[in-house]
């Protein structure tokens, strides 16, 4: 049996918190097309399409997900933070400064997913030690061999924030 493809329709998300109206997407597209090609946020990268390797790495409601293999109509009534709703070149996040200050990037592909889980953890644990970081970014792929780095970026953000916080 065939069923029937779903019709492409609008489509309301909240992205870095802003509301857009995507007009033809499928219910059933993924997310990180929509926000590719759609609405232009291109902090989320394709890899390997299959949710494994974390280069698509979004927030949704504050929790790392896959956009990738998410279809877009989860993501309806949520909030959802690509790396361009943290900061940018002229101001950075605190988490994306300590990656640039750690050179925690070769090719830069990961980093991406890198960014995004290591603000989900932060955000709930504000002082993770080694294991608790391994742990966290374990699903997201880095080829170049930049762990130890990644590693120490994930710590001095911290500090970064427990700096921003105390002030």
């Amino acid at each position: 049996m065939v069923l029937p493809r779903p019709a492409p329709g609008p489509t309301t998300l909240r992205v870095n918190g802003a509301t857009h109206t995507v007009s033809e997407a499928t219910p059933n597209t993924p997310l990180l097309y929509v926000l590719r090609n759609d609405l232009e946020l291109n902090g989320p990268k394709y890899g390997c399409g299959l949710g494994q390797c974390g280069a698509c790495t979004v927030l949704v409601d504050g929790q790392p997900t896959r956009a990738c293999v998410v279809p877009v109509s989860v993501a309806r009534d949520r909030e959802v933070t690509t790396l361009e709703g943290l900061g940018n070149a002229a101001s950075p996040h605190p988490i994306q400064r300590a990656f640039i200050d750690e050179q925690a990037a070769q090719c830069g592909y990961c980093l991406n997913g890198m960014i995004m889980s290591t603000k989900a953890l932060l955000d709930r644990n504000p002082s993770p030690d080694d294991a608790v970081i391994h742990d966290a970014l374990r699903f997201n792929l880095c080829r170049c061999g930049t762990h130890y780095e990644i590693v120490k970026a994930v710590h001095r953000a911290a500090q970064y924030l427990q700096d921003d916080k105390n002030r």
